[in-house]
């Protein structure tokens, strides 16, 4: 079941290896891999959250709030790029033995499409994010983007 405490693992300073399709749809595109940082702070005695992942090989930032609905014990995790400037659709979902998924609608390069979000490996000193998008309305996923986060050097946990 999930709880406004779900992601209580992930406040503070963490290492992150990027690895990202070059298209996002294209499942024989390439794949670059790069470095950043990710900040993430409590909000609500814990029950929201927000972080900072600073991109520099992309001159880009990105900002999640996440937003714990104590009536339907979901997540809605909202994304804000610094490039676009705009907020993106929310997902929505939940954690269930130890894997959190959230799911939503957008739009990708004039093409609708279904977006899947999963944090999964999460422990004190590592965790793993990674998206997939589905032009066919779950049926299948492409996964475009992951992060593996590694606590930062001399960072305490939560």
């Amino acid at each position: 079941m999930s709880s406004p405490h779900d992601f209580d693992f992930f406040h503070g300073d963490w290492e992150v290896r990027h690895r990202r399709r070059t298209d996002f749809l294209d499942p024989d595109s390439d794949w670059t891999e790069f470095t950043g940082t990710s900040r993430c702070r409590p909000l609500f005695d814990g029950a929201a959250n927000l972080d900072e992942v600073d991109m520099p090989v992309l001159s880009a930032k990105g900002a999640t709030l996440r937003l714990f609905d104590p009536e339907t014990e979901r997540w809605s995790l909202n994304w804000a790029s610094s490039v676009t400037g705009t907020l993106f659709p929310p997902v929505f979902g939940r954690f269930e033995g130890g894997r959190g998924e959230f799911q939503g609608d957008d739009a990708y390069d004039s093409k609708d499409v279904r977006v899947r979000f999963v944090w999964s490996g999460v422990s004190a000193t590592s965790a793993r994010w990674e998206q997939a998008f589905s032009v066919d309305g779950g049926e299948t996923w492409l996964t475009n983007w992951t992060m593996d986060f590694t606590r930062a050097s001399g960072t305490p946990a939560g």
